[in-house]
């Protein structure tokens, strides 16, 4: 390229909504682009074909979103904020007594426990009187509240 065309790389840069570098000329039509010096003049060359963008290229997510299929990005390296922030206490809590109700559940259903041990284990649930499922389990067995022993 013998002529400078910086002008025309910066208005048609501005009028394609882009960077200087994502600009491309026809090398086939350089000469009438080298003419062109109004913003008319490049805007008709861009509607021709002439002057074009590149597309940016951009960061493919598709590694990042595979490793979050797989529930890797949950590591102390990527977490950020408090010591609740990625599972509040609420939604802990939330966990815990659900996991504890749906034992319970399958227990009266397998009629291990009858209607009024389940209501008073439930209570207890609620009141949150058990750390987890296992310890709900304990409790059952040492107050003989159980029909029969779990395997």
């Amino acid at each position: 390229m013998t002529t400078k065309l910086e002008l025309q790389k910066r208005l048609a840069a501005k009028l394609l909504k882009c960077g200087e570098t994502r600009v491309r000329f026809d090398t086939e039509r350089i000469d009438e682009i080298s003419e062109a010096i109004t913003r008319e003049d490049i805007k008709r060359l861009i509607k021709d074909g002439a002057i074009y963008k590149v597309h940016s290229k951009g960061v493919s997510r598709v590694r990042a979103r595979e490793r979050e299929e797989k529930g890797r990005s949950r590591g102390y390296g990527s977490r950020k904020g408090g010591k609740y922030s990625i599972v509040s206490r609420k939604e802990k809590w939330m966990l815990k007594v659900r996991a504890q109700r749906r034992r319970l559940k399958e227990l009266k259903e397998k009629k291990l426990i009858d209607v009024l041990t389940y209501r008073r284990i439930y209570k207890m649930v609620k009141a949150g009187a058990f750390k987890s499922t296992s310890d709900m389990l304990a409790y059952l067995e040492a107050n003989k509240l159980i029909r029969r022993p779990l395997l």
